[in-house]
């Protein structure tokens, strides 16, 4: 039993744990500000029900991050009914935006300012850099005649040689974790990252492909799956330095190349190749992280991330 001053005698008091103090203290969980930009994923290649999903699975990675957050979807390559067009994804939310002060001027609100800044900030749903893609998404933020901020691709970065470690496990290519060091039968000694964006994305994919390598104590070459002959040259090479199991890593997100191309890349160069990168929860964090770096408001580092 209880007393009016606390519990009965021997009963432990149980108090409220104090706020922790200092340089230890546990930050405060980030909202998106008010009046904050929209992030607007802009989604290559041909729309379907599986890109859709993979991107809207993307963008609820990132709102789980950041609670408020407006995030929608544009499709580079949209119909403007069941996929809505990047172009005029901008558009409507610039005019949400200009629709929401009008309506609070005309019910009085004090306080209200007229929206200032970038109405968007578009991040390409790519893991590396591709000119030709890259320039299309340009294009269309500069047709859709609003003020939008267009942020560097996804990669490179360790989570997604984590990513690409984890798709590689998943199809029974490496070992999930080396500290356990249980046999995998199948596991490649050589592994050939695909990217494509020609030169520039191979020597982008070749720095995660550096992590990924230490990760798996394997070499690692990258390789431009849109050239002809760039995927069986780099098998050449490898199986020449030792390798003999190779294992074809997609450094994408899957959107981005035509159907098939992968299986076809692996036939040729005699090996197996993992999934694409899709919906790994790294996908959203970058994603955000590119967001809330354009806006200069800074949530807490994804995991694994090193806080410079």
């Amino acid at each position: 039993m209880s007393s009016p001053t606390g519990p009965a005698s021997g009963l432990p008091v149980r108090m409220p744990r104090p706020r922790q103090p200092g340089r230890h203290r546990r930050p405060e969980p980030l909202v998106a500000p008010e009046g904050a930009p929209a992030l607007v994923l802009a989604v290559p290649g041909a729309p379907s029900a599986g890109t859709r999903g993979l991107a809207e699975e993307v963008v609820s990675i990132a709102r789980s991050e950041l609670p408020g957050l407006d995030a929608r979807i544009g499709y580079l390559d949209g119909d403007d009914t069941e996929f809505p067009t990047l172009r005029s994804v901008l558009a409507r939310t610039a005019e949400e935006r200009t629709a929401r002060y009008e309506q609070a001027v005309a019910a009085g609100i004090e306080g209200v300012t007229e929206p200032e800044g970038p109405v968007a900030v578009v991040v390409p749903l790519l893991a590396g850099p591709d000119s030709a893609l890259l320039r299309r998404i340009r294009q269309s933020v500069m047709d859709s005649r609003v003020a939008a901020e267009l942020t560097d691709v996804l990669g490179p970065h360790p989570l997604l040689a984590e990513a690409l470690h984890v798709r590689l496990s998943e199809a029974g290519l490496a070992r999930a974790d080396r500290a356990r060091l249980f046999t995998v039968a199948t596991a490649a000694d050589g592994i050939i990252l695909a990217a494509v964006g020609g030169e520039e994305a191979v020597q982008a994919a070749g720095i995660t492909g550096m992590l990924l390598a230490a990760r798996l104590a394997v070499p690692v070459m990258a390789a431009a799956l849109d050239e002809e002959g760039s995927i069986a040259s780099v098998a050449e090479q490898l199986r020449s330095a030792g390798s003999q199991q190779l294992a074809l890593a997609p450094y994408l997100i899957g959107p981005e190349i035509e159907p098939g191309l992968l299986a076809a890349a692996a036939e040729e160069a005699g090996c197996s190749t993992a999934e694409a990168l899709g919906a790994y929860p790294a996908v959203g964090k970058l994603a955000l992280a590119k967001y809330t770096t354009a806006l200069g408001i800074a949530p807490q580092q994804p995991q694994g991330v090193p806080v410079r």
